[in-house]
């Protein structure tokens, strides 16, 4: 049996890069021997934005939770550094596989691998959710090139970051999949979505939008907010949830509320949702907006699949590449607010006739993860 060993956050950790860690663990552990590097300590607290990098929810996907994982790496102390590549290297395995999505990581990469030797400079695979962060600075471009400097092949998760790749390292060999499918949350379907709806301030007749996930600037939340007001202007059933902590002064947000009069009409929850109160939202809601300025691919696309809930997003990065235009959800070319308006009504008139619901099924049937065990046996061919 093959033998792998992953770097990346895991369960206890809390967000997207830990899920999609956890998912790819689950679905190579049948295949292969693993050692799963996780981090003692993540970010420090210093440096992290949200109230706790940790999951506090009461319900975690058992696959997840049964990983057995060893936290051994702190990402700004050499000394686990060298203590990680010693386990490594006892572990002795075919491949060494680093999950990429922040600068920040790149000296804690480069030590790690560094002091592994030569004996693996053939054997290292980076996956690159991102190759520079969405909000990156000169400073994330010299960490980049550290971090990645000991990669000798690629996975990527879409188009975009592999052109992004083959740009910086065109040698290199790049593989491709994509982030799977989050249906780990839809756990409760006696949810009554007439009460939910009135739990948040909604009714039934309501064309209630959903904005969920972590609130920063380069996810536009301002942008679907001036969209609103044009789309009140015109027809006060529309409504906004928003559901995710802010990164940001939330005032930034809540004045715009204000400003646009739109109180009554937006329901906000400032916070970390726990896995088991996700469904709630997006049971809830009737359409989901990423109305995003720049974009790789994004967990909060599939999650939303994994619900069946038709999506509308910018054209931005690689989202496009994940919505099949006016069946699975609705593209828009430009972050803009009339833009997104415009693409919201449109998204309401195509429901009255499109099945967007079997559409995304069909969709989800044919989604590229499903085969990663296969991508990783042509990895170590």
């Amino acid at each position: 049996m093959k033998k792998i060993a992953i770097i990346g956050p895991n369960y206890p950790y809390r967000g997207g890069n830990s899920l999609f860690i956890g998912h790819l663990c689950i679905a190579l552990q049948k295949k292969f021997e693993l050692l799963i590097i996780n981090y003692s300590l993540l970010y420090p607290e210093i440096l992290f934005p949200g109230k706790t990098q940790y999951d506090k929810s009461n319900e975690v996907m058992d696959g997840i939770r049964q990983l057995k994982t060893q936290r051994i790496l702190n990402s700004i102390n050499p000394i686990s550094w060298y203590n990680t590549a010693k386990k490594i290297k006892e572990f002795n395995p075919d491949l060494v596989v680093v999950d990429w999505w922040q600068p920040f990581f790149g000296p804690c990469h480069f030590g790690v691998l560094s002091l592994l030797g030569s004996n693996y400079k053939d054997r290292i695979l980076f996956i690159t959710e991102n190759v520079i962060s969405h909000e990156s600075r000169f400073i994330d471009k010299i960490l980049t090139k550290i971090g990645l400097a000991k990669a000798s092949k690629f996975l990527v998760l879409s188009n975009k970051v592999q052109d992004d790749i083959k740009s910086l390292f065109p040698t290199k060999s790049i593989f491709k999949s994509e982030l799977p499918i989050y249906d780990c949350y839809d756990n409760n379907k006696s949810l009554n979505k007439s009460e939910l709806r009135s739990k948040f301030g909604f009714n039934n007749s309501d064309k209630v939008l959903l904005f969920f996930g972590y609130i920063r600037h380069y996810k536009g939340l301002d942008i679907l907010i001036e969209s609103l007001e044009i789309l009140r202007s015109e027809d006060k059933s529309y409504k906004l949830l928003v559901a995710g902590e802010s990164y940001e002064n939330e005032k930034i947000y809540l004045d715009l509320i204000s400003d646009y009069k739109l109180e009554s009409a937006v329901h906000m929850e400032n916070k970390f949702i726990s896995n088991e109160d996700v469904g709630a939202y997006f049971y809830a809601s009737d359409v989901a907006v990423l109305p995003y300025r720049s974009a790789t691919q994004s967990g909060i696309l599939n999650m939303a699949y994994g619900f069946n809930k038709p999506v509308l997003i910018t054209n931005v990065g690689g989202l496009a590449e994940f919505v099949v235009e006016d069946q699975t959800g609705v593209i828009v070319n430009e972050s803009s607010p009339d833009s997104i308006a415009n693409g919201i009504k449109k998204f309401f008139q195509l429901n009255q006739t499109i099945d967007f619901h079997k559409n995304i099924e069909v969709y989800i049937s044919s989604n590229s993860f499903s085969k990663i065990v296969e991508v990783f046996e042509e990895i170590l061919h």
